[in-house]
């Protein structure tokens, strides 16, 4: 249990350490808290919640990866190269397909809510 618990610990540490240092984790965490008190203010059914619980999880995580990657390749390759470049965009392109995902599934759930009969 003790083994456990650190490893939360640890994890817990790479989420505050990329919040404070990435302005787009930030930004994310700030849309999660913006779509979850608008999700209690309309009554979302579960199945609701769980789509957006879902896509949230999956932007805040690609968040992380996405900011693993970069110091990887910073650690990796100090100076500018193609590959790194590469891996860096790459990386920013999960995030934005999952962001982009997340508005998608927003609009399906909010646009009914927001403008009934529709």
């Amino acid at each position: 249990m003790r083994r456990f618990l650190r490893s939360v610990a640890f994890a817990w540490n790479g989420v505050r350490s990329a919040s404070a240092a990435q302005a787009n984790m930030r930004i994310h965490l700030a849309a999660v808290i913006i779509v979850n008190t608008a999700g209690l203010l309309f009554g979302l059914s579960r199945m609701e919640w769980l789509a957006v619980v879902i896509v949230q999880g999956m932007v805040l995580a690609a968040e992380l990866l996405n900011t693993a990657v970069e110091h990887l390749v910073d650690l990796a390759s100090p100076q500018q190269h193609p590959l790194a470049k590469a891996a860096k965009d790459t990386a920013a392109g999960a995030v934005l397909l999952a962001a982009v995902t997340s508005v998608v599934v927003g609009l399906i759930v909010f646009v009914p809510h927001i403008i009934p009969n529709s």
